[in-house]
C-alpha cells in the first residue's frame, strides 16, 4: 500500500486544530496533490494553518480554510447555571467525584432527567452507573467507550454436581472456550452479524469490519469475564418461568470489543469538534439526532450493541455444545448504550446508561458482585426516579492501580479459598475486595428491582494483567 504523503498527526502538528478541516484537507491531498512534492505540502499546509485567510478563496484549499476559521470562530456552548435536580440511590458510598461529574451532565442544555446508580464512580463524561436523558441529542461518552457491554446467563440441563466431581473438565471447557482480550479464536463462527449494511455504509465500520470478524465470540480484558456457577430460584412465580431450584450455569460479561472502541473515538471525536463546550464537559459534547453524524453514530452504536449480543450467544453457544447440554433459559441485559423512550409528559428521550441496567416493569436482568459475591437475577419496577434503571454491579471501590499498590497476591489466594472460587487469569486490579459489597449496593436499590434468583460464582475466568483491557 502507497505510503500517505502527509497523515492527521502531522497536520495537527503544522498547527491544525482536531476538526473537519484535517480530513478533508487529507482527501484533497490525495486526490488532488499527489505529485506536490512533500516539502512543498508541508510548507504549504503550515501556511494554511497558520493564516487560513488568504486560502479563502483558493479553488481546492478554500473548503479547509473556510473549515478551520469556522472552527475558530466557534465559542462553547455554555453550561446552565445550576444543576437539574436528579436522584442519588446510595450516596454514602459514592466518590464526590462521580457526584461532580453527574452534577456537570445535569447543567447540558439538552438534559432532561438524571439518576446516579449505587455502584457508581468516575468515568469519563458521565460517571459509571450514571443515567442521562436528553431531548434529541446523544452523547457518545455517555453511552461509553465499550458500547452494548452486557451480562449474558444460561440455565443448563446439567446436574450442578459436576462443578465438583469434575472440575478438572470444567475448568478445560472454560479454557478451550473463551478467549480474552488479544487472544482470538481462530475460526471465529459464522454469524449473520458481519452481513448487516452497516459494515458497507458506515466508513469507521467498514475499517473494523475486518478485526470485528477475527475478535467474534470474544471477550475483553478488564471487569470481563466468563464464569461456572449455580443459580438459585426460590419462587415458583418467578419472571424466568422456570421451577424452583439450583441450576448449572454460565454467566459471561463483555461488550464490543475493537469495534465498539473505535465507533465511540470516532464519534466522540466529532462531537468535540461540532460541539464544542467548556473544558469541564469536553467529554459530553452531543451529536443532534437530526444531523447526519448523529443518525450515523446511532446505526453505529447500533451495530455495536447487536455485535456484543453477538458475540456473546457465540460463547454460550460453544460451551453448551463442549458440554453436550442443553438450555433451559437464557437472560441477558445490557448497558453503556442509549434508547429511546417515553417519559410522564410523552416527550421522547434519548436515555443514556453507562454502567445501568435496563429496569422497566418486567424487564429481567444481571446485576453481577464480585468473583466471590453473588450476583443477582432481578426484574424491574418501572421507577421514573431511577429512569426506570439500576446498578450494572456492585462497583468499585478501589482503582485499579490502587487496586494493584495495596493487595497481595497471597491474600487474594487465600480469600479465594475461603470463599471455594477456583480462578484463572484474573490481576489484582480485579480482586473481590476491589469491589463494593453487592449486598449493601442491592439495599439501595430495593425500590427499584425485584430480585428472581441469584448466581453464586464457582470457577471463574478473565484475561489478567498480560492483556489490555477496555473500559466499562
Amino acid at each position: 500500500m502507497k505510503e500517505p504523503l502527509i497523515t492527521r498527526k502531522t497536520l495537527i502538528d503544522l498547527g491544525f486544530p482536531k476538526c473537519k478541516a484535517v480530513s478533508v484537507a487529507l482527501k484533497i491531498i490525495e486526490t488532488s496533490m499527489e505529485d506536490t512534492p512533500r516539502e512543498t505540502l508541508m510548507d504549504t499546509m503550515r501556511s494554511l494553518a497558520q493564516n487560513p485567510e488568504p486560502y479563502r478563496t483558493h479553488e481546492e484549499l478554500g473548503v479547509v480554510a473556510n473549515e478551520i476559521i469556522s472552527h475558530r470562530q466557534k465559542q462553547p456552548t455554555p453550561l446552565l447555571d445550576t444543576a437539574m435536580p436528579y436522584e442519588v440511590f446510595g450516596s454514602e458510598g459514592i466518590d464526590p467525584g462521580a457526584i461532580l461529574q453527574m452534577e456537570t451532565a445535569m447543567r447540558l442544555p439538552v438534559t432532561r432527567a438524571g439518576a446516579l446508580m449505587p455502584d457508581a464512580h468516575i468515568g469519563y463524561g458521565l460517571p459509571i452507573g450514571g443515567v442521562l436523558a436528553t431531548e434529541n441529542a446523544v452523547i457518545p461518552y455517555a453511552v461509553g467507550v465499550d458500547i452494548g457491554c452486557r451480562m449474558c446467563l444460561s440455565l443448563f440441563d446439567l446436574p450442578v454436581s459436576l462443578l465438583a466431581s469434575d472440575s478438572h473438565r470444567m475448568k478445560e471447557v472454560l479454557n478451550q472456550n473463551s478467549r480474552f482480550g488479544k487472544s482470538t479464536f481462530r475460526h471465529p463462527l459464522d454469524d449473520a452479524i458481519m452481513e448487516r449494511e452497516e459494515f458497507k455504509e458506515i466508513d469507521i465500520a467498514k475499517r473494523m469490519k475486518d478485526r470485528a470478524w477475527s475478535q467474534l465470540g470474544s471477550s475483553g480484558g478488564g471487569n470481563h469475564f466468563v464464569e461456572f456457577g449455580t443459580v438459585t430460584i426460590s419462587s415458583q412465580n418467578n419472571r424466568l418461568g422456570v421451577a424452583p431450584g439450583e441450576y448449572l450455569a454460565l454467566l459471561s460479561h463483555s461488550g464490543s470489543r475493537g469495534l465498539g472502541a473505535s465507533i465511540a473515538k470516532h464519534y466522540t471525536d466529532l462531537a468535540k469538534e461540532l460541539c464544542p463546550l467548556p473544558s469541564q464537559a469536553r467529554h459530553l459534547a452531543w451529536l443532534d439526532l437530526n444531523s447526519a453524524e448523529g443518525t450515523e453514530y446511532w446505526a453505529a452504536m447500533t451495530l455495536a450493541g447487536d455485535y456484543a449480543s453477538a458475540c456473546h450467544h457465540q460463547v454460550h453457544h460453544r460451551f453448551a455444545t463442549a458440554l453436550g447440554a442443553e438450555t433451559i433459559r437464557m437472560v441477558e441485559n445490557h448497558h453503556n448504550f442509549a434508547w429511546k423512550e417515553t417519559d410522564a409528559q410523552g416527550r421522547e428521550l434519548i436515555v443514556h446508561r453507562k454502567g445501568a441496567t435496563p429496569a422497566g416493569e418486567g424487564i429481567l436482568g444481571i446485576i453481577p458482585g464480585s468473583m466471590t459475591a453473588p450476583g443477582f437475577i432481578v426484574s424491574g419496577k418501572g421507577k421514573p426516579e431511577s429512569i426506570d434503571s439500576a446498578s450494572h454491579g456492585a462497583g468499585r471501590q478501589m482503582s485499579r492501580t490502587q487496586a494493584k499498590n495495596s493487595l497481595l497476591q497471597a491474600e487474594v489466594s487465600a480469600y479465594l479459598e475461603q470463599h471455594g472460587v477456583e480462578v484463572i487469569g484474573s490481576g489484582l486490579d480485579e480482586a473481590p475486595m476491589a469491589y463494593k459489597d453487592i449486598h449493601q449496593v442491592m439495599d439501595y436499590q430495593q425500590d427499584l428491582v425485584n430480585v428472581e434468583g441469584t448466581f453464586s460464582p464457582r470457577i471463574v475466568r478473565m484475561c489478567g494483567d498480560k492483556g489490555y483491557f477496555e473500559v466499562d
